[in-house]
């Protein structure tokens, strides 16, 4: 078992290399995780910067006292997989995140397609940001990841085209067989770069969508017979990009 990761803002130690966590970082460490003195830690910045710190103690309910070993940094992935993620409906859109950051994608985008149910506008599409990026902290955690991935603000179908247009690799999950025969798992990949997928809505990446994606470059494939739902496709995905760019190896 690797050791729990915990958020800190700053790895600012002091005298000794001492350093205190506290906060709700620190409760949970404490009141939740139950660390106690000669345990390991890793404190991350979730932006790959980290420290290897063992316990010294654990002080009342929410102070964790630790001696900081190493701070290191932990190298950008590559290639960097980005996932354009059509909004679900209910919670999945939470499960999506929860599921590709434990598997280790470095990017979501919200999309807004055409036939997405679900609309954020206004206070709404803020709050639910707000949850898919929490989400993503809390499973980066989980997942003892350094670098949480970034959650970027909800996309139109141009601005897709546009981050599509820029990509090494630029891939649309489509189910229809006669429009986008090749199998994900065997096309060619780049070894560094980026690759940006598109996951669409439940019913599916509407025709001038698909067109309008096609024409900044991606190209439409299949992950296999079955149709996965929204909120699990990209996970699959990114596992399979993952695996056969030796990201896994």
């Amino acid at each position: 078992m690797t050791a729990p990761v915990f958020v800190v803002e700053h790895f600012d130690a002091g005298a000794g290399g001492q350093y205190v966590l506290d906060g709700p970082e620190g409760r949970h460490a404490v009141s939740v995780k139950r660390l106690r003195a000669g345990e390991e830690v890793v404190l991350t910045d979730g932006a790959g910067r980290y420290a290897v710190c063992d316990v010294i103690a654990a002080e009342g309910k929410d102070r964790l006292v630790v001696h900081m070993t190493s701070v290191s940094e932990d190298p950008e992935p590559t290639p960097r997989i980005t996932v354009v993620q059509a909004l679900p409906k209910g919670d999945r859109g939470e499960l999506a995140v929860e599921t590709m950051t434990e598997v280790g994608v470095d990017a979501v985008v919200p999309w807004q397609a055409a036939r997405c149910i679900t609309q954020w506008r206004g206070d709404r599409g803020l709050k639910a940001l707000g949850k898919w990026r929490a989400t993503a902290r809390e499973a980066g955690k989980q997942s003892r990841r350094l670098r949480f991935p970034d959650i970027a603000d909800a996309a139109t179908t141009k601005q897709v085209a546009a981050l599509l247009a820029g990509a090494d690799f630029a891939a649309v999950l489509h189910s229809d067989f006669e429009h986008g025969s090749e199998p994900l798992a065997t096309a060619e990949l780049p070894s560094e770069g980026e690759i940006v997928l598109v996951v669409g809505p439940e019913g599916g990446v509407a025709k001038d969508e698909l067109a309008l994606f096609e024409e900044a470059g991606a190209r439409a494939y299949v992950l296999g017979p079955s149709v996965l739902r929204t909120s699990t496709a990209g996970t699959a995905a990114t596992a399979l990009l993952l695996g056969r760019t030796g990201r896994w190896s």
